[in-house]
Order: C-alpha cells, then structure tokens, then sequence
C-alpha cells in the first residue's frame, strides 16, 4: 500500500497539476492539506470521474484536509478530539480527519503554523499539538496499522533546514513544537522518512519568493508518522520532487511511504 501526503496550497489552483500527478504516481492513498474550499465546493467529480474515492473536511478560503482512495473508507473521522484552544469554539478549524482504508487507519494533518512566535497562534499551535498526542496515543490503542500524515509545521532537526540561523526566530523550528514532535516518536511512532534515509538534507517545501526551487533552499515539514504496526511493514519511503518543479505548482511536494501487504 502506497499512501502519500500532500500539501497541495489551494485545490482549485493546483487541479491540473494534482490531477497529473495522480496519473502516474501509483499511489493507493493521497492526503491532502490546505485544500482551501469548504466541502460542497471541491472538484469531486474530477477525481470520481479518475476512479479515487473522496473524504473532505474543508472550509472557505482556509486549512482543510481531504483523502484519496483507490479503495472505500470506513470509519470516517472529521476534526481533532477536543476543543479547548480553539480561536473560535463554534467554528473549529478543519485541519484534521481519518479514516480506515484496507486495514490501515489514515490521518490527514494540517497543523497550525504559529507564527508570530511568541504570541496566540504560536499558543494554539503548542495546544493543538497535544491534542494530536492524546489522539495518536489513542490510536495505538487499536494495534492496528496507523499512519499520521501531513504538513506538521515543525522542522525536526538543523539537518532539515537549508539554513538553520535564518529560521533560529520561526515557529517551526522553536524548542516546544520540536519537543511535542519527539514526543510522538517517544511514543512508538517512527518518523518514515528518517528511517530509511537516517542521515542528509531531504526537503518537503521550498518558499515562492527568493529563487528558492532552483536554489535548492528547502525545509522538511511535511511528515508521515508510523506506530509500530505500520513501521513494521515499511519497505520504502520517498520525497517526490517532480511536482514541485512544474508551473503554477504547490510550494510543498509530495511524501510517501510504501507498506508491504
């Protein structure tokens, strides 16, 4: 089973380019971030009309997450367990949702980005990231496969940043979010790209401005986390640079694991 996770920075900007992708990238499962388009409003029919499944959880203009089936899903999952931190309590942000597919259980993660720092979404992003530890703590629970991918808004070590002093004052890279990611881990999960490629610069997003792509000035964000089941079964795990250097392309590319039957 190939899942892959993908912060695609605005579905209705990046649809061609997606559904190219999705075309040829032999994928079972895609995880999408940052769809930016409440529910009714996504392209479904582009992706029916492909042969994919389709679970969103979206809202206007902002955040959203969605995923990609060759398969049906059951167990459909929408929101992040719990409330408490949000900047709006009636109007919760989709950033989070699961499913199971084939056996697999599949979350889709967008994780605030907290900046400025210090200040209230720095706040919410350290509070939503212990929610997101109760909930994968929960999920090992099942002993079942899991898989918790997405845009995580941490850079986990100097080594994944081009330049680490330009970022020392970001969100991403500040002791507490690093922390909270460790966290995980300290739990059981194992962090797949790290573990089939333990050492080297391996970069997920490369900002628009300030050349950059072709600079190669990237950070690694995007993360797929695998509890025991599911690390158990890792055979492979990859960043696909391609989609990144195409125009009018997402500022993120896509990340994937491979999970042998």
């Amino acid at each position: 089973m190939k899942i892959a996770t993908f912060n695609i920075n605005g579905i209705k900007a990046r649809l061609p380019r997606l559904l190219e992708w999705l075309e040829t990238c032999g994928m079972d499962v895609v995880c999408l971030q940052e769809i930016k388009s409440v529910d009714d409003a996504f392209p479904r029919a582009a992706f029916e009309d492909a042969g994919w499944h389709l679970e969103t959880h979206g809202m206007k203009a902002f955040n959203g997450v969605a995923i990609l089936s060759r398969t049906p899903m059951t167990d459909v999952h929408r929101g992040l367990p719990g409330t408490a931190g949000e900047p709006d309590p009636d109007n919760p942000q989709a950033r989070y949702m699961e499913a199971t597919i084939e056996g697999v259980r599949i979350a889709s993660i967008y994780l605030p980005n907290g900046n400025p720092q210090p200040g209230p979404k720095f706040d919410y992003k350290l509070g939503w990231m212990e929610r997101l530890y109760a909930r994968a703590d929960e999920l090992l629970a099942r002993e079942m496969p899991v898989v918790l991918a997405g845009d995580y808004n941490v850079i986990p070590e100097d080594i994944d940043c081009y330049s680490p002093g330009q970022w020392a004052d970001d969100a991403l890279t500040q002791p507490g979010p690093r922390s909270w990611l460790n966290a995980y881990i300290g739990l059981g999960y194992t962090d797949a790209v790290r573990q089939i490629h333990p050492s080297g610069a391996h970069y997920t997003y490369w900002d628009y401005q300030r050349g950059a792509w072709p600079k190669d000035h990237g950070i690694r964000i995007d993360h797929l986390l695998l509890s025991p089941e599911a690390a158990d079964r890792l055979t492979d795990a990859q960043i696909d640079r391609m989609p990144r250097g195409k125009e009018k392309s997402s500022d993120h590319t896509p990340v994937w694991v491979d999970l042998a039957a």
